[in-house]
């Protein structure tokens, strides 16, 4: 057997992430969302910054990661709750596109205060330079192990 030299990175990434979300998931406890559902705000969230259009459900599978049944299952709950609204795409009536309601962009607007609050305190404890190089660190791992035919960009956010 050959032994490990290399700390086991992705069990490593697994802990930061629970780490930042043991802060964050109170939070979303408390507007009644799951993870899940949240990082499907956070995704149309920043789509209403950029116009609002509404986002196609593929695009939201990649960068909120989470798989197509799965999405479609959290998609129906989050429209049964009012927190979105589903529509055809108007360039291709085979595609769905999905946009925050009020009550969805309310809840993105709640907790973004709580979770750039949380970032503000990382960055104080951290500092700016050391944050600032843990997003860039963690662009190029992602870079580095992304398909050459990926032609998605986007690195995940909480």
């Amino acid at each position: 057997m050959t032994p490990f030299v290399h700390r086991n990175l992705p069990r490593l990434l697994l802990q930061a992430r629970e780490a930042v979300m043991t802060h964050t998931r109170p939070s979303l406890r408390d507007q009644g969302l799951s993870d899940q559902q949240w990082r499907v705000l956070r995704v149309l969230g920043e789509d209403h910054g950029n116009g609002g259009t509404g986002v196609e459900t593929g695009r939201i599978a990649r960068e909120a990661f989470i798989i197509g049944p799965s999405l479609s299952g959290v998609l129906t709950r989050m429209e049964r709750d009012g927190l979105i609204q589903r529509a055809r795409a108007t360039h291709d009536q085979r595609r769905t596109v999905v946009q925050a309601t009020e009550l969805g962009l309310a809840r993105v607007a709640t907790l973004s205060t709580t979770i750039e609050a949380h970032y503000q305190w990382m960055e104080q404890h951290m500092g700016k330079a050391k944050l600032q190089a843990l997003y860039e660190l963690l662009d190029e791992v992602i870079s580095l192990e992304a398909p050459a035919d990926s032609a998605s960009t986007h690195t995940f956010t909480e």
